[in-house]
């Protein structure tokens, strides 16, 4: 079998694998990532997330060998990357920039056609999937599909610079502050879109960002990065309730209790029903606890009765549960580089 062909089928695992991976850039004092090992496990979203200079974009294109490593190695889906051709190893991987990077000659069905016509997809199967995208995106393809990138909004060409990346349907992507240069409604949409298109299939995601906010949202773990360490990567939970260091508790903002509580669910804390005559107002056992804060204040009673999906009590939460969940944050003596499943 010819490596073009193992490679479609291995890259399907999805695992980015970092292995003491450093880059020095010429002329520089320190590197600008210092033997990194970490693993992203197949079908997770990880956020990078630091301070500007820490290191965190270098890491993620050095992945696609936008910038090649000057030590260590990388391996994506078992395949250490320099046995790849470079045109090959990009047209697997889906890449989303905040400068989007249409091609403003071509229209945007064009566009976001690219890569599956590339990899000699039929005109009908490649203009179907130009069409989900753009519904996807929200952008009706009758009205957009015909447009060339300067008629749109910069806004919208970001939309369309995403639906380009998930175009040919790949199993890795990597995505540099992509929504950085986007309104808030767009940007938070988008968010949304992306959180339901990793429910569906799960796809391998190395997330560029500066926003806590953003990365506690999205990310199945965070790697925290300082220059060029990486100085934590964990869960959003566990990374607030647990930093690793001061560094990492005033990045995140740890001790900001709303948040915390934001990555906790009514049914992780909850205590056992109990038989009583009280009407107490309900609150589903999937809702966050910030929210159920919100209930339990404006009812102004002294507890929740938890409620499956079928409307049945299923526990009972009170505002003693709630106020162990707000002690300051625990921050440890010695940092960790192992994400925690």
């Amino acid at each position: 079998m010819k490596l073009s062909e193992s490679w479609g089928k291995r890259l399907l695992s999805g695992i980015i694998e970092f292995d003491h991976t450093s880059k020095n850039f010429p002329g520089a004092l320190r590197p600008a990532v210092d033997a990194v090992t970490l693993d992203v496990q197949e079908g997770h979203l990880v956020v990078l997330l630091g301070p500007s200079g820490c290191g965190k974009t270098t890491l993620m294109k050095m992945v696609n060998r936008l910038y090649e490593p000057t030590g260590g190695q990388i391996r994506v889906g078992g395949t250490e990357i320099h046995r790849l051709k470079v045109t090959e190893l990009r047209r697997k991987i889906g890449y989303v920039i905040q400068q989007v990077g249409l091609f403003p000659h071509l229209r945007i069905n064009k566009n976001i056609g690219v890569v599956p016509k590339m990899l000699g997809w039929d005109k009908t199967r490649i203009e179907k999937r130009v069409d989900e995208l753009l519904e996807l995106v929200g952008l009706p393809p009758q009205e957009y599909r015909n447009r060339y990138p300067g008629q749109l909004s910069g806004g919208q060409q970001q939309r369309v610079g995403l639906a380009r990346a998930l175009a040919a349907d790949p199993s890795i992507m990597l995505m540099d502050e992509p929504f950085a240069a986007i309104d808030n409604i767009t940007r938070t949409r988008l968010q949304d879109e992306l959180i339901r298109i990793q429910r569906t299939v799960r796809k391998t995601i190395l997330f560029v960002t500066h926003d806590v906010e953003e990365a506690i949202k999205l990310a199945d773990e965070i790697v925290i990065m300082e220059t060029g360490k990486v100085i934590q990567y964990d869960s959003p939970l566990n990374i607030l309730t647990r930093p690793a260091n001061e560094f990492v508790a005033r990045l995140t903002g740890a001790n900001d209790v709303l948040r915390r509580l934001s990555l906790q669910t009514v049914g992780s804390i909850m205590q056992p029903a109990v038989e009583n005559n009280r009407n107490f107002q309900q609150v589903p056992q999937d809702a966050d606890l910030r929210d159920a804060l919100a209930l339990l204040l404006s009812s102004q009673q002294e507890e929740l009765t938890v409620v499956d999906g079928q409307s049945q009590p299923v526990g009972r939460l009170t505002l003693d549960l709630l106020r162990q969940q707000t002690r300051p944050a625990d921050v440890s003596s010695t940092s960790t580089v192992t994400a925690e499943s």
